[in-house]
């Protein structure tokens, strides 16, 4: 890590109010606070996979979507990595369908390509959700048709309701399986106001993060049919993670996971207040304008450098921090920040944060 980076992690550690995302407790809170729930509950590790904990967790989360078995694994590369390759095996078609945006395509190194020795078929456009008019337009063979929800290179975009089941109907006609990139599941029910079962229904296999919307120190969940599972189970030994013991990710996620689904519809209420807040300033604008999740882009009439140089000036001198990363947008001389919602905005008013934002374009402005 740069020295500019270490000293913007400091100084972010040294601000009493933070907007962005959830709590973030440091590693001993967190570890204090996983070693009271296993004592509280009893809590035993597993072994190479096998426990209570581990397998109560995956049903759990089994029964939430509708599905009839669910693994859980250390990450959510090694869960797609596995799905993708499942159905590339059962198909015997050594491609599969995805967003153009998909965290397969760009941040993990080709992985599909350079391990699995499979073809990635961008399919739709890369600033919009996934259609069934996407599909239908490409035509090459597909093992599985991986779907996003929600679109985070284009804010948080989901479909609508209606073409969601478009995109299901139309893979059902072409025989093409449906793979759920849910990462970002959970912040999504509340958009679509139905089950975690509904939205998942006519997807083959689902992945969900245990560490994004949830706070787990990390690990996912891959469900499906118990054939699927089973050999999910396989390739998951096969690559490597089968640990000795996942109980201190799955303890980090089950001690959390009621009271944050519990969380997602009003950090979706509190976005879409914020962006009308936001899109009265001048020089802002906000992708949605309307959020469909607890996650925004926010795009500031100013180069991402000064952006990020106001930001520093009003953590170091107001203590608090307005946004994180800022990068460069396609309109020269703009840029932009995800706005994740979490439980740190929930308890602060419009009044109370977007003072902060109109400082940061007049510092920006003025440097």
């Amino acid at each position: 890590m740069n020295n500019i980076h270490l000293q913007r992690q400091q100084l972010r550690s040294q601000c009493q109010i933070i907007f962005p995302g959830f709590h973030s407790p440091s590693p001993a809170e967190e570890f204090r606070a996983i070693a009271a729930w296993c004592e509280a509950n009893s809590i035993e590790h597993d072994v190479y996979g096998e426990g209570e904990l581990l397998s109560g967790f995956e049903q759990k989360v089994a029964a939430l979507l509708g599905k009839p078995a669910a693994v859980f694994m250390p990450s959510g590369v090694m869960a797609q990595l596995i799905a993708v390759q499942i159905w590339a095996e059962q198909s015997g078609i050594p491609r599969f369908g995805l967003h153009p945006t998909s965290h397969l395509i760009g941040h993990e190194e080709q992985a599909y390509q350079a391990l699995l020795k499979l073809h990635g078929v961008p399919v739709g456009d890369r600033l919009s959700p996934m259609l069934a008019a996407d599909l239908e337009a490409s035509r090459q063979s597909l093992a599985c048709l991986l779907v996003e929800l929600p679109i985070r290179c284009a804010g948080g975009q989901l479909p609508g309701w209606d073409e969601l089941q478009a995109l299901k109907d139309k893979a059902r006609e072409r025989g093409i399986p449906l793979h759920m990139d849910g990462a970002r599941l959970w912040e999504s029910r509340a958009f679509y106001g139905k089950t975690h079962a509904e939205i998942v229904e006519g997807f083959s296999s689902v992945y969900v993060s245990m560490y994004k919307g949830i706070g787990g120190l990390a690990g996912a969940v891959l469900l499906g049919e118990e054939e699927f599972i089973a050999t999910a189970r396989l390739w998951q030994r096969r690559l490597g993670g089968t640990l000795i013991h996942q109980s201190p990710m799955v303890a980090s996620s089950a001690m959390r996971f009621d009271e944050r689904l519990s969380q997602m519809d009003a950090c979706l209420q509190r976005s879409q207040a914020l962006a009308e807040g936001l899109q009265a300033l001048t020089g802002i604008r906000v992708n949605p304008a309307i959020p469909q999740t607890n996650m925004m882009h926010i795009y500031f009439d100013a180069h991402q450098d000064k952006v990020m140089a106001a930001r520093d000036k009003i953590a170091a001198e107001e203590k608090h921090w307005v946004v994180g990363v800022v990068r460069p947008a396609e309109v020269p001389g703009w840029s932009f920040t995800e706005l994740y919602v979490g439980d740190q905005l929930l308890g602060l008013s419009n009044e109370q944060v977007l003072p902060y934002f109109q400082r940061l374009l007049e510092l920006s402005r003025a440097a």
